[in-house]
């Protein structure tokens, strides 16, 4: 029996955080970088959601199929964002509490 998990594909590209040339101050811009990028990609579906929800309201051009398709796409993407930052403050709140 196949696992299904396995069989899926990263929609967000991920890029590498430290590049040899750069040194150690690169991580925190790395870091930025791919989380802006990653905001900006949901921001994106859900921009394209909106746009594709609103052309079936006037014009009748789109298929509510894929109108429903590009909703979930949003909401998931949107709710995947939700679930990394509650890990990122969490992960804050827990380093906020060690003693140095």
């Amino acid at each position: 029996m196949t696992n299904p998990i396995t069989n899926l594909t990263n929609t967000l590209p991920v890029s590498p955080a430290v590049t040899p040339s750069t040194g150690g101050s690169a991580k925190t811009n790395g870091f930025a970088s791919t989380l802006a990028s990653a905001i900006e990609q949901v921001e994106q579906l859900h921009t394209d959601a909106q746009a594709n929800a609103t052309d079936m309201m006037q014009n009748g051009g789109q298929d509510l199929h894929n109108v429903m398709i590009a909703v979930e796409k949003a909401d998931i993407a949107f709710q995947l964002m939700m679930q990394v930052r509650n890990k990122i403050v969490n992960a804050y709140q827990e380093i906020s509490r060690l003693q140095f």
